[in-house]
């Protein structure tokens, strides 16, 4: 099997790659990209593990599965290209990162310096058919991703988990809260966010928990403009 994630986690987590649920997800995978329009593009599905090598995690954000609108998803969570709305909830989490740490929003979603400092922009679910949210849950990608969330669990070198929202928070037991840390809120979401996640200040939290284990903290600032042309070759280049 020739590798798709090229850094450490391959041999993280290729024993799940040759498992049957993995194969079956596959063989769906493939007839789904033949017979209709899936988010992200096929070569960007694990875009998340090749920007942020597992032995580099310091922070997990967890979001559910990819933005199902054209253009937008690019396998990481709560990301979208530049020149691309911001969606909703991406708002909302830079108005709580400027109420919490006084960052002003920018007016891109491109994640990736966040992704490049060590955190993870997992999704439980990495594919999604067009306009059909959640449309490829239950079809594999949660053994996947739970396995990947149990070994950085596992890890001596403990993994701040931010869990927005309900589908998130359930993942709390996978992970062994004595050795990492776990920041659970409700979801960004407009539906949600009133209801626990304004005011929940999770990016000071954050930094002040990697402080103490004596990690660099975060910067969460991101940059105020960001090339498209760059973005692409970044995207396409790993």
């Amino acid at each position: 099997m020739q590798p798709f994630i090229h850094n450490d986690w391959w041999e993280v987590l290729k024993p799940e790659f040759e498992k049957a649920y993995y194969q079956n997800l596959r063989r769906f995978l493939v007839d789904e990209y033949n017979h209709h329009q899936i988010h992200p593009d096929m070569h960007q599905i694990f875009e998340a593990f090749n920007w942020t090598p597992f032995s580099k995690v310091k922070v997990v954000i967890l979001g559910q599965d990819p933005y199902h609108e054209p253009n937008q998803a690019v396998g990481l969570s709560f990301s979208v290209m530049p020149g691309v709305p911001i969606p909703p909830s991406l708002r909302n989490i830079y108005k709580e990162l400027y109420n919490d740490l006084g960052i002003k929003p920018v007016d891109h979603g491109f994640l990736e310096k966040w992704a490049k400092q060590g955190v993870l922009l997992l999704n439980s679910v990495l594919t999604v058919r067009n306009g059909a949210a959640f449309s490829h849950k239950g079809k594999g990608w949660e053994q996947l991703t739970d396995a990947a969330i149990k070994k950085l669990s596992e890890r001596p070198q403990p993994v701040i988990f931010i869990l927005w929202g309900r589908a998130a928070r359930d993942k709390v037991k996978l992970i062994n809260t004595k050795t990492n840390i776990v920041l659970e809120s409700a979801h960004p979401s407009p539906l949600s966010a009133n209801r626990g996640f304004f005011g929940s200040k999770p990016f000071s939290k954050t930094n002040e928990a990697l402080v103490a284990m004596g990690e660099q903290p975060i910067d969460w600032q991101l940059p105020e403009h960001v090339d498209v042309k760059e973005a692409q070759h970044d995207l396409k280049s790993i």
